[in-house]
């Protein structure tokens, strides 16, 4: 080889001629004609070193690839260690020519070797550019088609990373994957666009099908492809030059250096396998001194490396970690499939199809087969793609309709496999111990979502409950709770669990709190306590505490919240907080933690809230009033949620500020105060009744005096409006409350008949939000209330007139039935003594009435 100062190539064909260098492969990345090519060409030259474009710190982690349990799609891994969110990703499936040469050289016991600019360069160029601020995200590794430098960054093809406050964006200045090569500053142009519209075509994809994945492995000279594709690349490079990218010209000075030490090692038995962009730049002339000039100064900053899972999903360009490619499922058939390519689909589509419950026959396979076949015939192409077998899926197997159709797309044309990487890849702390979990409580991450009931009861499912609550603490959204379908108890929870490749960078981000994710929650915990901007976040963040049961971050926390509370005068802040901090006491009983704090906490709380409330409701704008009328209904829960969590000695006494009736009866106060204030917006003065009326602390009498009193004609018509939103409005059951209360539904009538035409306009909008807001069957009988007028709705015991099923009164007889089904259901016979039971007799037979 020349030594620092002499000029040299690195030979000048494709092809394998003794004495022309290096084996230059130059690929499009995930392309499984390409790997096809790549195998080929190996087995013909059967080289002693074979060199992948990568970073050269994966170079240890190689002979992983020939683990039982390395199944891809992975991805090489690479973040910084003092900042583990500054990261990047090289995604690789088994149809990746990549992924296909490192595996040829372990099995043939063959040194492989990465040659791309090392990753610490890589992350500490991004950084810099970057400054101070959140760091751009480059682009996706291996996203080029077939290897476009506008949408590289200089560590591979392209990095994936995930910057401090990323968005997934291309770095500023780059093209986002697969929009082509750079020429000038602001002009792109797609290497595979320019040639398939060189050879007529108007869809690059077609034509890269058309040109190399319907070509045999075994036709003609196994070399010839790259040759091709090498005088393509030169052409283009010549016509359009690079555009001045550095990242790219450093990127290439540091490759040929590596095959230049590699050449001096193992002489021209060298493979070399990149993307076809680089391959002309990697055959130029040029000087070792200018090459190591052009590496002069890198940042660098210290980089760990592992392999992660991947999926086929993220390498869709479609998604936010996307690599290049629309369909990685039907790449992945075309390189599994030894043949009858397009056969073998349409009877994977069928199989899915018939799983989803639509009727699909083996003739419906044999029709879109034929029907492939023909459109491929008249489109000029020699054999069926991906376009040809959709749209006879379309006509044959989903007939017509696109809805089947988006399903095919998604689950195969795309794909949900997720890889699997062995335990032997090194792995932060952190996600080591989050393995153990994953395998002792049976959860196994998976790429489809899926949905997991847990029974908090149980213990297993208890620990799920809190590793996936303690993982979201922590920022690795692995799983978002949904509502429970069928119960609405405290010991049952329902996730949504989906794993997604970037959640490892997620786990090595949070590695900085702690080496277990115990320890790392806590941690994390405690810190967004001291960092909460207002005191809802921080009671927000102790039901989190609570419900990942984390007993050394919550005494922070509740100092914390108590310092923050005291400190805090705005009562619509205090009312806000409130709710979240009393159901954190729910979770007490199911989860075993001591609320005793938490309840004093609340209790305190609770009380500023009595205090504040009536001189906060004073003087407010419709908006404003609103909003209060909803702090209101908050507090009112959360009192009655507050009162069931209190001491039972001290819930019966009634005694001592934190007691459950001295709780309710000063929160009863405060209703009532709210009730009878001129000053009070009407909606909250109607709601402030409803609750007492709901609450048996308001007699009907009493509220339809209030309600009366409001709507005479002394009232504003606006004023009267909001009242009756206040008090039958808000989904609060108003509408079955009108129903059932003969006299509210004619005072509201009455009232209603009465407003102006000109004031009736105003009230309007606010009516309508009130009565859509009730369900349809509400509705309805109220409108026939209504048109039957007053005097006229009877009982249906009566004189058969009325509706039926509503009577004038409580029919004890018809009550008492159906207690012992209800005490059945709700096990009271087992848990409660006689007298007991009488009193929840008495409780049932209010609600059967």
């Amino acid at each position: 080889m020349s030594g620092s100062g002499e000029a040299s190539g690195l030979g000048v064909h494709g092809g394998r001629t003794a004495g022309t260098g290096p084996l230059l492969l130059g690929v499009r990345h995930h392309g499984p004609g390409s790997a096809r090519a790549v195998r080929a060409a190996l087995d013909a030259a059967r080289p002693r070193v074979v060199l992948i474009e990568g970073p050269p710190e994966a170079d240890a982690l190689i002979p992983l690839a020939a683990e039982e349990d390395m199944r891809p799609p992975v991805a090489l891994l690479a973040h910084a260690v003092d900042e583990p969110g500054r990261s990047a990703f090289w995604p690789l499936a088994e149809f990746s020519p990549e992924w296909v040469a490192i595996r040829w050289a372990l099995d043939h016991e063959v040194p492989a070797r990465f040659i791309d600019l090392p990753a610490t360069h890589t992350l500490a160029w991004g950084r810099d550019e970057a400054g101070e601020g959140p760091a751009d995200r480059p682009d996706e590794p291996a996203a080029e088609a077939p290897e476009t430098s506008g949408s590289e960054a200089p560590g591979g093809r392209g990095t994936g990373g995930r910057g401090t406050g990323g968005t997934g964006e291309p770095a500023d200045g780059d093209a986002a994957p697969g929009d082509g090569l750079a020429v000038h500053d602001a002009v792109r142009v797609d290497p595979l666009g320019v040639l398939a519209e060189a050879a007529g075509y108007d869809d690059p994809e077609r034509w890269w099908e058309d040109v190399v994945e319907h070509r045999s492995a075994g036709q003609g000279d196994v070399f010839e492809p790259f040759t091709v594709l090498e005088e393509a690349m030169g052409v283009l490079r010549e016509t359009y030059g690079t555009g001045g990218h550095d990242r790219d010209l450093v990127r290439e000075a540091y490759m040929r250096l590596q095959v230049r030490a590699a050449q001096r090692e193992f002489g021209d038995d060298v493979a070399v396998v990149c993307g076809a962009w680089h391959v002309p730049a990697l055959r130029r002339k040029s000087t070792v001194a200018a090459d190591k000039a052009l590496l002069k100064g890198l940042p660098k900053v210290k980089a760990d490396m592992t392999w992660v899972p991947w999926t086929y999903r993220r390498l869709s360009r479609r998604s936010g970690y996307g690599a290049g490619i629309d369909s990685p499922g039907w790449y992945g058939h075309l390189f599994a499939a030894p043949d009858r390519p397009v056969e073998r689909w349409l009877t994977k589509v069928a199989g899915l199809l018939r799983d989803e419950d639509r009727i699909v026959s083996s003739a419906h396979v044999i029709e879109a087969v034929r029907l492939a076949e023909t459109l491929a015939a008249m489109r000029g192409r020699p054999l069926p793609g991906l376009s040809e077998t959709t749209d006879a899926v379309r006509a044959v197997m989903c007939e017509g309709s696109d809805v089947p159709l988006a399903l095919v797309h998604d689950r195969l044309v795309v794909g949900d496999v997720l890889g699997e990487v062995p335990q032997a890849a090194p792995a932060v702390p952190l996600q080591r111990d989050l393995d153990r979990s994953q395998r002792r409580l049976r959860l196994k991450p998976e790429a489809l979502e899926r949905e997991l009931e847990l029974d908090l009861r149980k213990e297993n499912d208890a620990g799920r409950s809190r590793l996936l609550h303690r993982l979201r603490l922590l920022g690795v959204a692995w799983g978002e709770p949904a509502a429970s379908r069928g119960s609405t108890g405290t010991f049952r929870e329902t996730w949504r669990l989906r794993w997604e490749p970037e959640l490892s960078v997620r786990v090595a981000e949070a590695g900085v709190w702690g080496t277990t994710v115990l320890a790392a929650a806590t941690a994390k915990a405690e810190s967004d306590a001291v960092s909460a901007s207002g005191l809802a976040d921080v009671t927000a963040l102790a039901e989190r505490c609570l419900l990942a049961e984390l007993p050394d971050a919550l005494p922070t926390v509740m100092q914390i919240l108590a310092d923050r509370a005291a400190l805090d005068a705005d009562v619509g802040h205090l009312a806000q907080a409130l709710p979240a901090l009393v159901r954190s006491l729910r979770y007490g009983d199911v989860r075993g933690t001591d609320t005793g704090a938490l309840t004093e906490v609340a209790a305190g709380l609770a009380e500023r809230v009595f205090v504040g409330l009536p001189p906060a409701c004073a003087a407010l704008d419709a908006e404003a009033a609103e909003e209060m009328r909803r702090h209101v209904d908050a507090v009112h829960g959360a009192v009655g949620l507050l009162v069931e969590a209190a001491v039972p000695g001290e819930a019966s006494s009634g005694s001592g500020s934190g007691s459950g009736r001295g709780l309710r009866g000063r929160w009863q106060a405060v209703l009532k105060v709210l009730s009878l204030r001129d000053s009070v917006p009407g909606v909250i003065r109607g709601r402030a009744v409803r609750l007492l009326l709901d609450d048996g602390e308001l007699a009907q009498d009493e509220a339809a005096r209030l309600m009366g009193l409001v709507l005479s004609p002394g009232t504003e018509p606006g004023d009267a409006a909001a009242w009756i939103e206040g008090f039958v409005g808000g989904g609060s059951g108003g509408g079955m409350l009108l129903v059932h209360d003969e006299r509210l539904l004619g005072l509201v009538d009455v009232w209603l008949t009465g407003v102006s035409a000109e004031a009736f306009t105003d009230v309007l909008p606010l009516l309508r939000r009130t009565f859509s807001a009730y369900e349809p069957g509400v509705r309805r009988t109220l409108g026939e209330l209504v048109r039957r007028g007053p005097g006229q709705r009877g009982s249906a015991a009566g004189a058969g007139s009325g509706i039926p099923g509503f009577g004038a009164g409580l029919d004890s007889d018809r009550a008492d039935a159906v207690l012992p089904v209800v005490r059945l259901l709700l096990g009271l016979d087992d848990d409660h003594d006689d007298d007991r039971a009488h009193a929840d007799d008495n409780d049932l037979a209010g609600v059967a009435g």
